[in-house]
């Protein structure tokens, strides 16, 4: 067995790059009203964290989750 089927497909799709993207932006806006502090700009950054998880999921629903791809073919960006 090759080390390719012993792992999953640890999320190489649009709705997994999609989610991390928006988390990270989130996760700066957060950072930043940390070092200066303002709690609606870090409650901003909450929000889009939660809506960067729910749009991860919602494109995994749709079909851009790595689950509906088979394992041999790549992701593709269209």
């Amino acid at each position: 067995m090759s080390q390719h089927d012993e792992h999953e497909d640890h999320g190489h799709s649009v709705a997994a790059w999609t989610a991390v993207t928006i988390c990270i932006v989130a996760s700066a806006v957060m950072a930043l009203a940390v070092l200066f502090p303002n709690v609606w700009v870090f409650v901003g950054g909450v929000v889009l964290a939660v809506v960067g998880v729910v749009a991860g999921k919602v494109l995994s629903m749709a079909g851009y989750g790595a689950a509906g791809r088979p394992r041999d073919e790549a992701p593709s960006i269209h």
